[in-house]
């Protein structure tokens, strides 16, 4: 079975997904961190936001992506660069590269050619990526509870937290509605582990029907 669970940035999908992936015993596969890997590598490259110029390099020594229940590495020359992916300046320029229809396609490219079963989570997982999956969640909260979330990991300003997540919703609009047939979750008023535990039980009703 494939699973995905999409959702707005900073609504608590990488949590959500690596708890579901345990509480299954299967791999969570992380989309976002090969975005950001691209938008590292950029950076690291000199090269403008956007730029197709670090999509080319990579074709030629691609990053590896290491999924597990408990988390993801990203492994690129032999370098782990899974630490600097969650760096602010990865966070601001990724959108650029996220919105490149040849990047998602590189991206996507990569994803496919993993065996199930697997927990996949991203922004268009279940419309994009993964259309076939059979169960499907899209994670959602408002621009302040998420800012506070993050701000709990960041030592950042929370009005600025929440100011640059709702210009990014505004970015990734086009890469980040809900399937038709995914379940909407708005874990505003939930604790993660509420939040695992209405998927893995949606998930084993689907899987004994």
């Amino acid at each position: 079975m494939i699973i995905t669970i999409d959702g707005v940035a900073a609504s608590g999908k990488s949590t959500v997904a690596s708890g579901v992936a345990r509480a299954l015993g299967v791999p969570y596969v992380s989309s976002g961190l090969l975005y950001r890997a691209v938008t590292l590598h950029g950076l690291e490259s000199g090269l403008p936001g956007g730029d197709l110029r670090v999509l080319e390099r990579l074709q030629a020594q691609p990053p590896r992506l290491e999924p597990h229940a408990e988390g993801n590495r990203v492994h690129l020359a032999g370098r782990d660069l899974t630490d600097d992916l969650h760096a602010t300046r990865v966070d601001e320029g990724v959108s650029a590269y996220a919105a490149l229809p040849e990047v998602r396609a590189w991206v996507d490219e990569q994803l496919r050619a993993l065996p199930a079963p697997f927990v996949a989570e991203g922004r268009d997982m279940g419309t994009n990526v993964f259309p076939q999956a059979q169960a499907k969640f899209y994670l959602t909260a408002s621009p302040r509870v998420r800012a506070e979330r993050r701000s709990a990991e960041r030592p950042e300003d929370l009005d600025a937290i929440e100011a640059a997540l709702v210009e990014r919703d505004t970015r990734d609009a086009a890469q980040s509605l809900p399937a038709a047939d995914a379940l909407v979750i708005d874990t505003g008023e939930l604790s993660a582990q509420e939040v695992i535990d209405l998927i893995v039980a949606q998930v084993r009703e689907k899987a004994a029907g």
